[in-house]
């Protein structure tokens, strides 16, 4: 089968860094199912996963995760799906990816596409739909109130992937006043589009600017990137005892800025549940049928911004470069082989 894959980890623009490759179809463990794959998305830890894990000896490591296509094969222990369903997922980290013709997903992560989307269009959604969820209703648990603070919650990179799904689930879900942030005007009108109630400017100081809103000081506080860079000013802007979560890796974080107003602080891994085999691995299948529903409602849209055709190295180099530019809007999505 084709797939895309690399040896040695490093930046993109080596020749070797993503290469067209031809690798065994994979065949089923007892609850796998093996996917012909007809959409993938980048997401920024493709990137970081690229930079930093090779494949070890002489074999190759594919990327990818999110995937959209059909099953073809089931295992054994499979009970929730059949061959030629149509279905989404975000897969696990500790496997190969989905930049490949067929991929093995335990079924217990996966979830049916939504009806109302293209193979493309579905393709940018499954993980950051985790990652938001998880950390919205899970970690921040923002259904439940903080004493004192605004019924608010500010989203630290609002225009890129999971932000732009977390501000929808915000609006659809809850009655939570949308904070978000972006640089550029077409990243702001992104974000305004979405639903967010107020922007604001990641380059300038954030707590000044969610003090002039004049709505009170937030419960929470969702950082999606650079959080060690905008720690100091989330720990001002937030309110005492309010909830702080994030998703990156930054490199020393302080986390002592939030002991003085007892907020808690929650990091979000969307892997988890996959990786560690856990009792509620399944719910995230069945939160992905839940968006597929919301979707197929019209009470979602989906977050991509571009389509590069067919799934190659050359189209997945050159959306690496552009996520790790920093000016991503949304989500890039690749279709077909």
């Amino acid at each position: 089968m084709k797939a895309i894959g690399y040896r040695e980890p490093g930046a993109i623009d080596r020749g070797d860094a993503l290469q067209d490759i031809e690798l065994p179809r994979p065949v089923p463990g007892p609850h796998d199912l093996l996917v012909e794959v007809a959409a993938v998305s980048v997401n920024p830890l493709d990137t970081k996963v690229r930079r930093r894990a090779g494949a070890g000896g002489d074999g190759w490591k594919v990327l990818g995760w999110d995937a959209v296509g059909r099953v073809v094969e089931t295992g054994a222990a499979v009970t929730a799906f059949k061959p030629g369903d149509e279905v989404w997922y975000a897969g696990s980290i500790t496997r190969q990816g989905s930049n490949a013709e067929f991929h093995l997903v335990d079924e217990r992560i996966v979830g049916r596409k939504p009806a109302s989307l293209s193979m493309a269009e579905a393709a940018a959604l499954p993980l950051t739909a985790i990652t938001a969820w998880e950390m919205l209703f899970d970690r921040l648990d923002v259904r439940r109130p903080v004493p004192g603070a605004a019924n608010a919650i500010l989203i630290i990179g609002g225009a890129g992937g999971v932000g732009s799904i977390a501000i929808q689930l915000l609006r659809a879900l809850t009655d939570v006043t949308v904070i978000a942030t972006a640089s550029r005007p077409e990243t702001q009108d992104w974000v305004r589009q979405l639903g967010a109630h107020h922007v604001i400017d990641h380059r300038q100081r954030l707590a000044p600017q969610v003090e002039a809103l004049g709505i009170g000081a937030p419960a929470w506080v969702f950082s999606i990137t650079q959080s060690g860079a905008h720690a100091a000013e989330a720990a001002e802007a937030i309110a005492p005892q309010g909830r702080y979560g994030l998703i990156d890796d930054p490199v020393g974080f302080d986390i002592l800025l939030f002991k003085p107003k007892a907020v808690s602080v929650h990091w979000e891994s969307m892997f988890a549940r996959a990786v560690f085999q856990t009792p509620d691995m399944g719910e995230q299948g069945k939160l992905l049928t839940q968006v597929a529903d919301m979707v197929d409602a019209g009470r979602l849209r989906t977050t991509v911004t571009e389509v590069m055709r067919p799934i190659n190295a050359a189209n997945l180099k050159a959306a690496h470069a552009k996520i790790e530019s920093g000016t991503a809007r949304g989500k890039i999505v690749l279709e077909g082989f």
